[in-house]
């Protein structure tokens, strides 16, 4: 080989590992799929214990979606909703979202629905500076952590200090209740969260909590535990739990004669709630939640009939929160101008006064929402509409 030949051949290696560097360190690869695609995950609990609470906030999602999608996408691009099954486990929660940001591409991602899956899923979306924005995580920790707001992470409901103080409140001043009895599931962030913030509230109301007991998921036999809160001589019981082992706890108590108002959060709205419990043990029961599907207000009752015609039953409130978090994602989307998840991120902390289904909703320095909250009392194994909360 020619001295010539070998200098050209040098510098044509050269340029060749050079591009090859440039290209291997240059950041942020390119979504897959579709340049016309807007890529969005979702972690849902699919299978697993709260899969109930998993499919009906994806429906809820997908129709916002679609109705995007249906009126010309986002700046003329169609969003492609990924979704993967967490399995109800916080384990899970982190790996699916990992896949979905890691090999989807994904700029942004909807859910977990519980709070300890969500907790467990954000160091991936904070490390890879995806925003996450989760429908249903009611536990402050989601988004403020040791007192500092954390800039990946947003929800579209409202969090345990303001639906303990409801319920705490209403148990006070509609129930009259001078002392309550708290039944905790030591298993859930989420329902520790409100367990605190109900017993701060109600003894700040001049309350006493004159027995705190625990259960965990999974348990069947809630009798032992009943028989002393029975004893205790409270006026009003607090369960803020789901609805398995709520069902249970509230069928139970009847057989043994506790006919005290029992109350909870939002963990409590499932349709199968009365399929465990028993539509008459559920009488003189009442439950924080999100929105009602008897509101009169018109754009609740346009959501109530849209997502009838999509999915042929009415929309659970938590249907309704993940269709608010398909909203204030698409009108961050709009607004940022850009796929890129650090704009859209900017977006997202900038929501102020949009219409969702479940009310008008503006995001505060903490990534949460300001927004109104119910009363649901259920009447012979049916949810009615108790009263309604502001902020």
């Amino acid at each position: 080989m020619s001295k010539k030949w070998q200098k050209w051949l040098g510098v044509a290696l050269a340029a060749t590992l050079t591009t090859a560097l440039v290209a291997g360190c240059g950041g942020k690869s390119e979504p897959k799929g579709d340049a016309n695609e807007i890529r969005i995950g979702a972690s849902m609990e699919l299978t697993g214990g709260v899969a109930a609470y998993g499919q009906q906030t994806l429906n809820g999602i997908k129709l916002a979606v679609k109705q995007a999608n249906d009126a010309g996408g986002i700046n003329g691009k169609k969003i492609n909703l990924i979704v993967a099954d967490n399995k109800s486990e916080a384990s899970e929660a982190t790996n699916s979202v990992t896949k979905l940001i890691n090999q989807d591409k994904v700029i942004a991602v909807l859910g977990p629905v519980v709070s300890s899956n969500a907790l467990a899923a954000l160091p991936v979306a904070e490390s890879s500076k995806v925003p996450l924005l989760t429908p249903t995580a009611t536990n402050p920790d989601v988004t403020v952590k040791d007192g500092k707001v954390r800039p990946y992470a947003f929800r579209s409901c409202f969090i345990d200090p303001f639906q303990g103080t409801v319920v705490a409140n209403f148990a006070s001043k509609t129930l009259g209740a001078k002392k309550a009895a708290i039944y905790v599931d030591n298993s859930s962030d989420y329902s520790k969260g409100l367990a605190k913030f109900f017993e701060e509230n109600f003894v700040k109301n001049g309350g006493t909590i004159v027995i705190k007991e625990a259960f965990l998921q999974k348990d069947q036999d809630f009798k032992s535990t009943l028989t002393k809160i029975k004893a205790a001589g409270a006026d009003v019981i607090y369960v803020p739990g789901y609805y398995e082992e709520v069902g249970k706890i509230v069928k139970q108590a009847r057989e043994m004669g506790i006919t005290l108002p029992i109350t909870g959060g939002d963990g409590w709205d499932n349709s199968k709630l009365p399929e465990v419990a028993g539509a008459a043990a559920l009488n003189n029961t009442f439950f924080s939640n999100h929105y009602s599907a008897e509101d009169k207000d018109p754009n609740v009752s346009k959501f109530v009939e849209a997502y009838k015609k999509e999915y042929n039953e009415a929309p659970s409130a938590l249907s309704a929160l993940g269709y608010d978090a398909g909203l204030l994602l698409v009108d961050a989307l709009k607004r940022a101008g850009s796929t890129d998840s650090a704009k859209l991120t900017e977006a997202l902390a900038a929501v102020k006064n949009l219409q969702v289904s479940t009310g008008i909703i503006s995001l505060d320095a903490n990534h949460n929402p300001v927004k109104s909250a119910v009363i649901i009392e259920m009447k012979d194994g049916k949810q009615t509409f108790k009263e309604k909360v502001n902020p």
